[in-house]
């Protein structure tokens, strides 16, 4: 078995690298928050605006507001994505 070194590692679901850098974390984020924004356009006219406003803050807030405290202080360049 060989150990290869890694540019970042997930704990906890949070990216992690050793710089402590969040940037991988940060883009992972706003990657799946456009991901179940794009899921939702597909089916929206299926249930309605008012499910798809309610499946949107639970998808993309669930996403955001989880370990949203490693973003505390970091510079608007860093979380800008989000």
């Amino acid at each position: 078995m060989v150990i290869r070194p890694v540019n970042a590692v997930p704990d906890l679901g949070v990216m992690l690298d050793s710089k402590l850098i969040v940037q991988q974390h940060v883009n992972k984020v706003a990657s799946a928050c456009f991901y179940h924004i794009r899921r939702l356009k597909q089916i929206r006219r299926l249930i309605g605006p008012e499910v798809a406003a309610t499946f949107m803050s639970a998808f993309i807030l669930s996403k955001l507001d989880y370990c949203n405290a490693i973003l505390a202080g970091l510079p608007e360049s860093t979380i800008a994505p989000l």
